[in-house]
Protein backbone atom coordinates (compact mmCIF):
# COMPACT_ATOMS: atom_id res chain seq x y z
CA UNK A 1 0.00 0.00 0.00
CA UNK A 2 2.86 2.40 0.76
CA UNK A 3 4.35 1.80 -2.68
CA UNK A 4 1.13 2.89 -4.38
CA UNK A 5 0.89 5.99 -2.22
CA UNK A 6 4.54 6.82 -2.92
CA UNK A 7 4.16 6.41 -6.67
CA UNK A 8 0.98 8.48 -6.69
CA UNK A 9 2.65 11.23 -4.69
CA UNK A 10 5.63 11.22 -7.03
CA UNK A 11 3.40 11.51 -10.10
CA UNK A 12 1.46 14.40 -8.57
CA UNK A 13 4.71 16.14 -7.66
CA UNK A 14 6.04 15.79 -11.21
CA UNK A 15 2.77 17.17 -12.62
CA UNK A 16 2.90 20.05 -10.17
CA UNK A 17 6.49 20.89 -11.14
CA UNK A 18 5.53 20.89 -14.84
CA UNK A 19 2.50 23.10 -14.17
CA UNK A 20 4.55 25.50 -12.04
CA UNK A 21 7.24 25.69 -14.72
CA UNK A 22 4.66 26.42 -17.40
CA UNK A 23 3.12 29.14 -15.25
CA UNK A 24 6.50 30.75 -14.59
CA UNK A 25 7.26 30.61 -18.33
CA UNK A 26 3.89 32.17 -19.19
CA UNK A 27 4.33 34.91 -16.59
CA UNK A 28 7.82 35.77 -17.84
CA UNK A 29 6.54 35.80 -21.42
CA UNK A 30 3.68 38.14 -20.49
CA UNK A 31 5.99 40.51 -18.62
CA UNK A 32 8.33 40.80 -21.61
CA UNK A 33 5.62 41.69 -24.15
CA UNK A 34 4.47 45.18 -25.09
CA UNK A 35 1.12 46.21 -23.64
CA UNK A 36 -0.19 47.21 -27.08
CA UNK A 37 0.25 43.67 -28.37
CA UNK A 38 -2.47 42.35 -26.07
CA UNK A 39 -5.07 44.81 -27.29
CA UNK A 40 -3.89 44.44 -30.90
CA UNK A 41 -4.95 40.78 -30.89
CA UNK A 42 -8.26 41.55 -29.11
CA UNK A 43 -7.29 39.90 -25.83
CA UNK A 44 -7.52 41.20 -22.28
CA UNK A 45 -4.99 43.84 -21.33
CA UNK A 46 -1.48 43.07 -20.14
CA UNK A 47 -2.14 43.97 -16.47
CA UNK A 48 -5.13 41.62 -16.40
CA UNK A 49 -3.10 38.74 -17.82
CA UNK A 50 -0.28 39.45 -15.40
CA UNK A 51 -2.76 39.32 -12.52
CA UNK A 52 -4.30 36.08 -13.83
CA UNK A 53 -0.92 34.39 -14.20
CA UNK A 54 0.35 35.66 -10.83
CA UNK A 55 -2.88 34.37 -9.29
CA UNK A 56 -2.32 31.04 -11.02
CA UNK A 57 1.11 30.85 -9.43
CA UNK A 58 -0.39 31.55 -6.00
CA UNK A 59 -3.08 28.91 -6.59
CA UNK A 60 -0.40 26.36 -7.50
CA UNK A 61 1.48 27.16 -4.33
CA UNK A 62 -1.72 26.78 -2.33
CA UNK A 63 -2.41 23.48 -4.06
CA UNK A 64 0.95 22.01 -3.13
CA UNK A 65 0.48 23.26 0.44
CA UNK A 66 -2.57 21.03 0.78
CA UNK A 67 -5.48 23.31 -0.08
CA UNK A 68 -6.87 20.85 -2.59
CA UNK A 69 -6.53 20.06 -6.23
CA UNK A 70 -9.22 22.52 -7.31
CA UNK A 71 -6.84 25.43 -6.93
CA UNK A 72 -4.26 23.61 -9.05
CA UNK A 73 -6.83 22.90 -11.76
CA UNK A 74 -7.84 26.56 -11.88
CA UNK A 75 -4.20 27.57 -12.23
CA UNK A 76 -3.52 25.00 -14.95
CA UNK A 77 -6.54 26.12 -16.96
CA UNK A 78 -5.55 29.80 -16.72
CA UNK A 79 -1.99 29.03 -17.78
CA UNK A 80 -3.18 26.78 -20.59
CA UNK A 81 -5.45 29.47 -21.99
CA UNK A 82 -2.58 31.94 -22.05
CA UNK A 83 -0.11 29.53 -23.62
CA UNK A 84 -2.51 28.07 -26.19
CA UNK A 85 -4.51 31.15 -27.19
CA UNK A 86 -2.89 34.42 -26.19
CA UNK A 87 0.84 33.72 -26.55
CA UNK A 88 0.79 32.53 -30.20
CA UNK A 89 -1.25 35.52 -31.31
CA UNK A 90 0.96 37.99 -29.46
CA UNK A 91 4.08 36.42 -30.92
CA UNK A 92 2.58 36.56 -34.40
CA UNK A 93 1.56 40.21 -34.18
CA UNK A 94 4.97 41.27 -32.88
CA UNK A 95 7.03 39.24 -35.37
CA UNK A 96 4.74 39.20 -38.34
CA UNK A 97 3.90 36.16 -40.44
CA UNK A 98 6.44 33.32 -40.53
CA UNK A 99 6.77 32.82 -44.25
Amino acid sequence: MNLVTGVTSLILLVLWVVAFGATVFALIHAVRQRAEAFTAVDKMTKPIWLAILAGAMVFLLLGIAGFGMLTSFIAIIATGVYLADVRPKIDEVQRGPRW
